[in-house]
């Protein structure tokens, strides 16, 4: 009740009810001294009325998130009067001012850097951070095969999203790169096989994903029976691969099998075994990139 007794602190509690505001901001709106801004600021800290986080060289003030009953019934007397009164309204209009100019910096900061913001971005938070929120939509206790996991790069981007990853490669010396790469991380499995023999136990895997191997594989209707196999009822598989081509210097350099491969051939191996929902959609262009386009597909064991 103390807390509450004077009218500058009502006034900073109302204001931190509606958001977050630093010392200086509260000054500017309530036109307080500083001194007697901060003073009152520590009271309400110290009876737990308001909390505090740290921002760089500033200090973000709101009102705690969590009250005790009585604190909330107190409150609630309280309020109403001081929202009424012509401080409380004051206030206000100068606190949604100080929000708007929050806003126009933050917009002018974009207007000035909208260029180059690609290249900020990048260079703050690497070039696949766009990418960051698809691991959201993973399920924490999936298994997830890794078939022709090559030096481990998808298993080790992936592993910390899932429950498991199992990663298969018919090459050792792939396999001994990928484990240099994951570094014992605990739930990755990595396994040496090929992909029409898959070493994994039947509805075993929730998610197969096969990235940018299946050009390179000469069965591609066991491979996928292999997956049918493996998948738990309702797993999924997802592909990613290159568009259909006409350069013909891959198959000699790289040993490629595959020229790439249309929608309309892929649907059908996929119903063949029993790989149903199939959903085919093109990737867009990276200009960067001087391969061929590439597409993801994905379908499920229904059974």
């Amino acid at each position: 009740m103390s807390a509450l007794g004077d009218l500058a602190r009502v006034r900073l509690l109302l204001l931190l009810e509606q958001g977050e505001f630093t010392v200086s901001e509260l000054v500017q709106i309530s036109q307080l001294p500083q001194s007697t801004a901060s003073r009152h600021l520590k009271i309400l800290a110290d009876d737990g009325w308001v909390t505090s986080r740290a921002s760089g060289t500033s200090r973000f003030y709101r009102m705690a998130a969590s009250l005790d009953p009585a604190a909330l019934e107190l409150w609630s007397l309280v309020r109403p009067d001081v929202a009424a009164a012509g401080l409380g309204g004051e206030d206000g209009e100068r606190a949604r001012a100080v929000l708007r100019g929050r806003r126009g910096r933050s917009r002018e900061f974009f207007s000035g850097v909208a260029r180059r913001w690609d290249s900020v971005r990048e260079e703050l938070f690497g070039s696949e951070s766009e990418m960051f929120p698809l691991f959201g939509l993973l399920d924490p206790t999936a298994t997830l095969g890794d078939l022709g996991a090559g030096t481990g790069h998808f298993a080790a981007r992936v592993a910390p999203f899932v429950g498991r990853v199992i990663g298969v490669d018919a090459s050792e010396d792939m396999l001994e790169a990928a484990r240099d790469r994951l570094d014992g991380a605990p739930n990755v499995d990595l396994r040496c096989g090929d992909l029409e023999h898959l070493p994994i136990d039947d509805g075993q895997l929730d998610v197969a994903v096969l990235l940018l191997v299946l050009h390179y594989v000469v069965e591609h209707q066991a491979v996928l029976k292999e997956v049918h196999r493996t998948l738990k009822p309702g797993g999924r598989i997802v592909i990613v691969d290159m568009r259909r081509h006409s350069r013909e210097g891959y198959q000699e350099e790289m040993g490629h099998v595959w020229p790439g491969f249309h929608e309309a051939e892929l649907a059908d191996w996929h119903c063949e075994v029993g790989l149903l929902d199939f959903a085919y959609r093109p990737l867009p262009a990276r200009p960067e990139a001087s391969g061929p386009l590439l597409f993801v597909t994905s379908a499920t064991r229904v059974c």
